[in-house]
């Protein structure tokens, strides 16, 4: 092969263009590290008004609950509880927007989400007043609220003044990491360290929400007082449950937490099937069927017949239909249980059947197995009639009966439920204490073709 040698002229146009070539390149560079300067920069500021946000927050936080250990008046002292219940969720928000996602911040979001939940249910009962343990954990939560607030404001000013800045994630795990081996207690890492031991000492909340304490110490209801069974008995029950023989079932787990339960599996009907039956009292705890569903045979009427059948197999009382969710080829049922005329939300069980041939492709009992006992309920203090007077003018009501509703602390409230319909055609279902008249709760239903969403 003939080289053909490149002209003088041929060298310097390459050289030219190469050179060109190389300020464009240079160019973009620059461009580019000025553009991720500016990006950097706004990311600062973004975390900065964060922090800001956090600060000013806990310090209002602060304030309101100082404020409301003293307060006598129902009216002021619901305020203030409900600015403190504001002041706790724009921290909790301001909090989840700085770069410390993986810096053990638990303990202060908890602290947050806790104190906000209280004081808005201090709120709440507001008109009967305050007991003493009430007000002293109050002042234990403004106590914890005004060490944070503290420890905020140091960080604020200095970073304001500039001896301490807002870097990345990455930055800040090292030198946190740096100062847990050093003992260093200069870096935001260790600082926000501090945060958190001040954070971690809470006082214990017994109330009716869903931070109380007491909640942790909860126990299945239904199983009390019932026998352990081994896991071979569970294997049984499940193979009577569903009509299979014991020896397709192979164990696959054994659970522990609050409703421990032997978990098997099994091939049936060209599916995996997965079964958990609680350790105490034998009780089917979850069922699990991923099969080939083929196309609707069964209407949704026939699809509810069949799941009230399996229920009354497995020994449930009496039962009613509640929402339900269709999913073209499977209908997802939610039962409530029934006690006389009023009808029980907490004791919910779930129920999936397979429109193809009725199977019984999932069932969740939980809910049931931790709240159903024996009840016995006193007579309503307000009449239907007079709870009627609590539906807004605007709402026609289409159905009323008595329910039995959980509140948030997994109390029970009986009350009059009464299921409206506004000018637009939206349902509503109005919830009136049955002993107090005042509205419990209201639920908004989303209603269509293929089922309720309950908001």
């Amino acid at each position: 092969m003939k080289l053909i040698p490149i002209s003088t002229r041929g060298k310097v146009r390459a050289a030219t263009f190469l050179t060109a070539g190389l300020a464009v390149l240079g160019g973009f560079a620059i461009q580019g590290q000025v553009r991720a300067a500016q990006y950097q920069y706004l990311l600062n500021k973004t975390y900065e008004y964060a922090f800001a946000e956090l600060s000013t927050s806990v310090s209002q936080l602060d304030t309101a609950l100082q404020k409301g250990i003293y307060a006598t008046s129902p009216q002021l002292f619901s305020s203030l509880c409900t600015e403190a219940f504001r002041s706790a969720l724009a921290a909790q928000t301001a909090l989840g927007s700085l770069p410390y996602g993986n810096v053990e911040l638990e303990e202060t979001a908890t602290f947050l989400a806790k104190t906000g939940d209280y004081t808005m249910s201090l709120s709440r009962a507001s008109s009967q007043g305050l007991s003493e343990e009430q007000r002293s954990t109050l002042a234990a939560l403004a106590q914890r609220s005004s060490a944070l607030c503290q420890t905020l404001q140091s960080l604020e000013s200095d970073l304001f003044s500039g001896t301490m800045r807002l870097e990345d994630l990455a930055q800040v795990q090292e030198r946190f990491s740096q100062a847990t081996q050093t003992g260093d207690q200069t870096t935001a890492g260790s600082s926000f360290q501090e945060i958190e031991q001040e954070c971690s000492e809470l006082p214990t909340l017994i109330y009716d929400g869903p931070f109380s304490d007491h909640l942790a110490d909860r126990t299945p209801r239904m199983l009390e007082g019932q026998p352990q069974v081994s896991r071979e008995d569970a294997r049984s029950a499940a193979a009577g449950w569903l009509g299979q023989e014991p020896q397709l079932f192979t164990p696959v787990s054994d659970g522990a937490g609050v409703l421990p339960s032997w978990g098997f599996s099994a091939q049936v009907d060209g599916g995996e099937l997965y079964v958990e039956v609680t350790k105490q009292g034998g009780q089917l705890l979850e069922i699990l069927h991923f099969r080939p569903v083929g196309p609707a045979q069964l209407t949704r009427e026939q699809a509810v017949e069949r799941a009230q059948a399996f229920l009354k197999k497995l020994g449930y009382p009496d039962m009613a239909e509640t929402y339900f969710i269709d999913q073209g080829s499977i209908l997802t049922i939610n039962f409530a249980g029934k006690e006389g005329d009023v009808l029980c939300y907490p004791d919910l069980v779930k129920v999936s059947v397979a429109l193809d041939n009725g199977g019984i492709v999932g069932l969740e009992s939980r809910n049931y197995l931790m709240s159903h006992q024996s009840r016995t309920f006193s007579a309503p203090a307000v009449s239907a009639e007079e709870a009627r007077s609590q539906v807004t003018q605007g709402l026609e009501v289409l159905r009323q009966q008595l329910a039995l509703i959980p509140t948030q602390g997994e109390n029970e409230v009986l009350c009059h439920e009464f299921k409206c319909r506004n000018e637009k055609g939206q349902h509503y279902i109005l919830y009136v204490n049955a002993q107090t008249g005042e509205q419990e709760r209201i639920l908004l239903l989303l209603e269509d073709e293929n089922g309720t969403l309950v908001l």
